[in-house]
């Protein structure tokens, strides 16, 4: 069992949602990023998605795009990035870890190379979003045999003839993006997003938590309601980039936990 599969036993048992944090690894430097990711446990986070910047964030907004910018040009890397989760578990053991990024950095350091380290710096889970189910062989499977999760994204343009393609080797939790478009760019409605949740975790048997336009409390609070837990990315990176201190970061994040928290 996995950092992911006891967090999400343990919030089942509890009969509570699950609060995702999603933030850009050395945004706006690696001493920064490192503090608001040793506040976020405190802040009210179940699990931490950490972003690995690339040049091409295909899937991301601007704003995360940008963060991606800044990180780069501060010099963060894929080393560095995991250079970041090794130091959070210093002083944390238990909070789950999840890497999300594009596949180009992990291929250009070597998948093999890459999973160790991964492992070695307690990385739990991974979502490549430019890595389909047919290519489960490049990443998907030798990750599932290191130990980490490999979790899917589905859509709203995921049909039920896809979908049992797309969760079949997911693990952890699958990742709904409640929206078609880039992150960032409209809103999630529960109304929408009840029926789709409904329907992938019948066909995968996982959690499934709720990303992409959900960026207030109240929003968190309702896309919550009908889902296993929500995920709120650019929000916080916002709030990062407009130069908020670590603290208020911290607060404007338990905020939005406090809202699904309360589904």
């Amino acid at each position: 069992m996995t950092r992911i599969d006891a967090k999400f036993a343990e919030l089942s048992r509890a009969g509570k949602k699950a609060f995702v944090s999603y933030v850009m690894a050395g945004d706006p430097d690696f001493d920064t990023s490192l503090e608001i990711v040793r506040g976020l446990p405190a802040a009210g986070v179940d699990v931490i998605e950490l972003g690995l910047p690339f040049t091409d964030p295909m899937a991301d907004g601007p704003t995360i795009q940008l963060a991606g910018q800044r990180a780069l040009e501060g010099g963060m890397t894929l080393r560095r990035t995991l250079d970041l989760a090794r130091a959070f578990r210093e002083s944390d053991q238990v909070t789950p870890i999840v890497l999300m990024g594009y596949y180009n950095p992990i291929y250009s350091h070597g998948v093999d190379d890459f999973l160790k380290e991964a492992v070695s710096a307690g990385i739990d889970g991974l979502i490549v979003v430019d890595l389909p189910p047919e290519e489960d062989a490049e990443l998907c499977l030798p990750a599932q045999k290191a130990g980490l999760n490999f979790i899917r994204l589905a859509t709203p343009t995921t049909d039920d003839k896809r979908l049992p393609r797309v969760v079949r080797n997911t693990s952890g939790f699958v990742y709904y993006v409640s929206i078609t478009g880039i992150t960032g760019a409209a809103e999630a409605q529960a109304g929408d997003v009840g029926p789709e949740v409904k329907r992938i975790r019948e066909a995968s048997g996982l959690p499934v938590i709720v990303g992409f336009g959900v960026n207030t409390p109240e929003k968190s609070r309702s896309i919550a309601s009908v889902a296993d837990g929500v995920v709120v990315g650019s929000a916080i990176v916002s709030r990062i980039a407009a130069g908020d201190s670590t603290a208020d970061v911290l607060d404007f994040v338990r905020t939005l936990a406090d809202g699904a928290h309360s589904a």
